[in-house]
């Protein structure tokens, strides 16, 4: 009876669209559930004006129709705002920044691993939040699982979303897991712990051929569950997508429409674990399971274009490609930077050229993900094996921008056909469908002006982003700086 009434209202919101509803944005707030000892659940913004009424029934039966439109910032609370003065982020310090998130136009939160951090082949001076060692722990330097309870109740009191981090392919070597449950690892020819990825030293692997650790897991993450949104799932394509189904089924009976979000992997690691007989899932294979996957393959292609190494065809070919591998309902987490990568601005020639791969982020069809800061364009990456600050390095101010650009993703007609091209050395994406057309063109290899062939009567036009722009003899005028029609 459930899954038929969701088909009803997702069939009345469809209709909706179709009779040309613009989309927009109304954050709600919701009762929250008691369940372990934990609160938690709220809504989300709508995406088309009209159908508030019909888009709070589906969330009233887990569905989050809005992955397209959502805008998440990743967090590492260490670095982020400290609330008691040891020097050190933590929960009750992101509390007091929630307001300017939401000004910023974030819909959810990203927190990286809020954990206890092993000791044992610790990395730099904090070590590194992903060799954990206790998963049913908060980090004391970060707070307590009651100051989580109230930040999550503070982000669903806006409108938010709250995701964690769950790191479930390795622990620290001095977890409590290891302690408590050797039988869980990886074991090398000797019987020892062990790793798969050499230069990962401060972690040993778990070894899911066995189910009491699939258990053991489960319940984890339905404990914080009760309390969170969903999660991020470190190095998911490394977990069986077997796992990733069953505790996705145990999970909803907890949190029903729990948000999962998959770090798929570069291809080459792919490769490189089936070469040595480990198991590693494929994009495709992990989307089976997650709502949201990594852009990681098409990752290269990014670094590539920035580099030189790839063509900006070669870019806009795999992008159309990706968008006719996956199902129509994928969802691709889009970022330009993450904390394993370097900062966005470091790649470009100057602020130009990131206003346009910034544009192009928020234009594309999936969420966007931003990192702590990137709202400054900082050049200078963050060590987060050691207490830097993801604010050290101020080079502007892109906040105005990025409200608009979350304006301008509410309103893209993404329920119809998506694909990008190179002409003239710039990239355009289109959008066509039921809900109306979009065309974006981007100046991503920082050329500057040019004119540019376009299927669009001749005339003045506004520019979503500010602005107008012309065409003349099917030809607009591009003075260097993000068009989107």
């Amino acid at each position: 009876m459930k899954m038929q009434a969701k088909r009803v209202l997702c069939l009345l919101l469809a209709v909706l669209l179709l009779c040309g509803c613009t989309p927009g944005g109304t954050p709600e707030n919701s009762a929250a559930l008691e369940s372990s000892g934990a609160v938690a659940e709220s809504g989300e913004p709508a995406v088309a004006a009209g159908t508030e009424q019909a888009l709070a029934q589906i969330r009233a039966l887990g569905e989050s129709p809005d992955d397209n439109y959502r805008v998440w910032y990743e967090v590492f609370l260490y670095s982020f705002c400290d609330s008691d003065g040891d020097g050190i982020g933590d929960l009750r310090g992101l509390i007091s920044r929630l307001d300017y998130l939401q000004e910023l136009g974030i819909g959810g939160l990203w927190l990286m691993p809020i954990h206890p951090i092993g000791e044992e082949g610790r990395k730099g001076t904090l070590g590194s939040p992903y060799a954990i060692r206790d998963y049913r722990a908060v980090n004391p330097d970060m707070g307590t699982v009651d100051d989580l309870r109230h930040l999550v109740d503070a982000i669903h009191d806006r409108g938010m979303k709250c995701i964690i981090d769950v790191v479930y392919n390795h622990t620290s070597p001095d977890s409590v897991l290891a302690a408590e449950h050797p039988e869980f690892f990886l074991r090398d020819e000797q019987g020892r712990p062990t790793r798969k990825v050499a230069d990962w030293w401060d972690i040993v692997d778990l070894d899911y051929s066995n189910r009491d650790l699939w258990r053991y897991q489960i319940d984890t993450l339905k404990q914080w569950a009760a309390i969170v949104d969903g999660f991020r799932c470190d190095v998911a394509s490394a977990v069986p997508v077997e796992f990733w189904r069953q505790a996705r089924d145990e999970v909803e009976t907890v949190r029903p429409g729990c948000i999962w979000l998959a770090e798929s992997v570069h291809g080459a690691h792919v490769l490189a674990m089936r070469r040595m007989g480990a198991y590693c899932a494929t994009d495709t294979e992990v989307q089976s399971v997650f709502d949201l996957t990594y852009d990681y393959d098409v990752w290269p292609f990014y670094e590539g274009v920035l580099t030189g190494k790839v063509s900006l065809r070669e870019y806009a070919d795999i992008l159309t490609y990706q968008e006719l591998t996956y199902p129509g309902s994928y969802v691709k987490a889009r970022y330009l930077e993450n904390h394993d990568t370097p900062r966005a601005a470091s790649w470009m020639r100057d602020d130009t050229q990131l206003d346009n791969w910034v544009a192009f982020l928020y234009f594309q069809r999936g969420t966007v993900m931003l990192y702590s800061g990137m709202e400054y364009a900082p050049k200078e990456r963050v060590d987060f094996f050691e207490n830097q600050s993801n604010y050290g390095d101020m080079q502007r101010d892109m906040q105005l921008d990025l409200r608009r650009l979350k304006e301008l993703k509410q309103t893209l007609p993404i329920t119809g056909g998506y694909w990008l091209e190179e002409r003239d050395g710039l990239l355009l994406g289109h959008y066509e469908g039921p809900e109306g057309k979009a065309l974006g063109v981007f100046d991503l290899c920082g050329q500057g002006a040019a004119d540019v062939a376009v299927e669009l009567p001749d005339g003045d036009y506004s520019n979503r982003l500010g602005g107008s722009v012309t065409v003349k003899n099917g030809r607009l005028a591009f003075d260097g700086k993000p068009v989107v029609i």
